[in-house]
C-alpha cells in the first residue's frame, strides 16, 4: 500500500513540474475577416499617425514567442474610407514582437472604429481579428495567440 502511495505521489509531482514547464495562453478570438481585405499588401509599419499599436505573437504551445510571424493590416481612414495606403504587411523580429502605427479608424454605417490584422505563423492556424480602439485611444497593447497545428 506504501509503494502506491508512493507511486500516486511522485506521479503527481512529476505532472505538476511537467505543467509548470509548460504554461499555455489562451488563443485570441478571431473576428471577421470582413468584405475589404486585399492580399500583397506593401511591407511597413507605419501607414500615419495618431494610434500605436505594438505587442507580442506567440503560439498558445508554452505561449511561447513566435518570431518571423506575417501580420496583415487594413483599416478605414477618419473618415470612415478604406485606402490602400492604410494597407500594410509586416513580420515580428526574433522576439515575437511587432509594432505598427497608423491612423485611427473612422467610424463607417454600423461598425464602430476597427483595425484588421490577420496573422500567420509556421505550424500555427492563421488568425484573423480586429481591434476597437476607443475615441481618442492613441496606444494598444495586446498579444496575438495563435493555435498551434
Amino acid at each position: 500500500m506504501t509503494r502506491v502511495v508512493l507511486t500516486l505521489a511522485l506521479s503527481l509531482v512529476v505532472a505538476a513540474a511537467a505543467a509548470a514547464q509548460s504554461p499555455s495562453c489562451a488563443p485570441t478570438k478571431p473576428d471577421m475577416l470582413g468584405p475589404f481585405y486585399k492580399p500583397d499588401a506593401p511591407e511597413r509599419a507605419v501607414t500615419g499617425h495618431g494610434l500605436v499599436v505594438n505587442g507580442t505573437v506567440r503560439s498558445t504551445r508554452g505561449c511561447a514567442a513566435l518570431p518571423g510571424a506575417r501580420l496583415e493590416w487594413w483599416s478605414a481612414d477618419g473618415r470612415g474610407d478604406y485606402q490602400d495606403e492604410l494597407r500594410a504587411t509586416q513580420r515580428t523580429g526574433g522576439e515575437g514582437a511587432f509594432r505598427y502605427e497608423t491612423v485611427a479608424p473612422g467610424r463607417y454605417p454600423g461598425r464602430p472604429p476597427h483595425l484588421h490584422v490577420k496573422i500567420s505563423a509556421a505550424g500555427h492556424r492563421t488568425l484573423v481579428t480586429q481591434l476597437y480602439p476607443r475615441d481618442g485611444q492613441r496606444a494598444i497593447t495586446t498579444d496575438f495567440v495563435l493555435v498551434a497545428d
